[in-house]
């Protein structure tokens, strides 16, 4: 998996290409938590370019939204295909997580 990191004024991108399981999590979850170690509390994460997500990506998901939630920040998801859409719909990831449809509504909502 590939991990393309940008910043947009204090906003955060990370935007993932390829596949996010127990094979790449381990990365992904690196970069993030050294982003909130550094002052990072606006993130958001570009799915546009990801094939799949198993639930170890769901898990760096999930501490990364906790660790956020904790210094008031903010972590929204975007530009998800449907199939990977699903996977947060169904283990209800989708009720407690912003998911829009593009990166302009995810910097709005930054």
């Amino acid at each position: 998996m590939e991990i393309i990191e940008t910043k947009q004024d204090e906003i955060l991108i990370f935007k993932l290409k390829g596949r996010l399981d127990s094979k790449t999590s381990p990365d992904f979850e690196k970069k993030i938590f050294d982003a909130i170690e550094d002052g990072a509390t606006s993130m958001i994460v570009n799915f546009e370019e990801l094939d799949y997500i198993s639930s170890a990506g769901l898990r760096v998901i999930l501490k990364a939204t906790k660790n956020l939630k904790r210094s008031d920040g903010r972590f929204v998801l975007c530009s998800m295909k449907d199939y990977v859409k699903e996977v947060f719909e169904i283990s209800g990831f989708d009720t407690f997580l912003p998911i829009v449809s593009t990166m302009d509504e995810a910097l709005i909502q930054s």
